[in-house]
């Protein structure tokens, strides 16, 4: 893995590679694990790539692939159902460069990347695991979609590693999700510093330091607040409602009147 980038060649892919692309700007990374036959197997929000449900979806959705004229002859799109969809290649990447996430880095590689969602230090299961697991849940489905506790990136961990984060009041498996909050999270936090220090040099250090550390502490290789869950243990609970799953809003109801 190289320190500034994770650019790989398709000639270099095999089934159960977790890959990603970057979107316009940068502003985000779309995630998928590769399951051979030029397939990528990758979880949406009904369809759409990333959502919040909020305003945001706005700056979000304008960064994300646009929807060609021509439509693909081997992908069918919906924005029904659970989320998690099959494309070939070409639709993932929608014009992007393919990237592989790395696993089981060495801490130091790990910080060095100024950003997440490019590696991590958790260990990956054998890829027959992690195809069988991506395969599964693309005709099951996966938990419940949020940007910041349940993403692309979060599904592409889950098949990797088989571990899951089941409190749903802490962050997920996401590095990009880490990133995003921890940023401006580092900054709140170094604030009384100032009383320490007025070197502008040294309040950024602390900054940069406190960012780091966020990260290193929230990975899914890290974190003491994850569970391994084999892939029928995990639909079944979405089965009882243990975890939720996306699915379509529906009308609600009106009153059943009393006789």
């Amino acid at each position: 893995m190289g320190l500034l980038s994770n650019r790989i060649d398709r000639g270099s892919l095999k089934p159960g590679d977790h890959i990603y692309s970057w979107r316009t700007a940068y502003i985000y990374a779309h995630h998928g694990i590769y399951v051979g036959d030029d397939k990528v197997i990758h979880f949406t929000r009904r369809g759409q790539e990333v959502g919040t449900g909020t305003i945001l979806d706005f700056v979000l959705v304008s960064s994300g692939p646009s929807r060609g004229h021509v439509p693909c002859t081997t992908c069918t799109l919906t924005e029904e159902g659970h989320g998690v969809v099959s494309t070939c290649l070409n639709c993932f990447l929608a014009g992007g460069v393919l990237y592989r996430f790395e696993y089981a880095v060495n801490p130091a590689l790990f910080l060095a990347k100024a950003r997440g969602g490019t590696c991590t230090l958790a260990v990956s299961d054998p890829d027959d695991i992690v195809v069988h697991r991506a395969s599964y849940l693309l005709n099951n489905g996966f938990r419940c979609y949020n940007v910041f506790k349940s993403n692309c990136e979060d599904f592409a961990i889950y098949c990797k590693t088989g571990l899951l984060v089941l409190d749903h009041s802490t962050m997920g498996q996401s590095g990009q999700a880490v990133s995003i909050i921890g940023g401006p999270l580092a900054a709140v936090l170094s604030t009384p510093l100032r009383l320490v220090t007025t070197n502008v040099y040294g309040m950024a250090a602390t900054a940069v330091g406190v960012y780091c550390a966020s990260r290193y502490a929230t990975d899914i290789g890290m974190r003491s607040d994850v569970v391994k869950m084999p892939v029928e243990d995990l639909t079944q609970r979405l089965e009882t409602g243990l975890l939720g799953v996306a699915i379509p809003s529906l009308p609600a109801l009106p009153p059943t009147p009393v006789s």
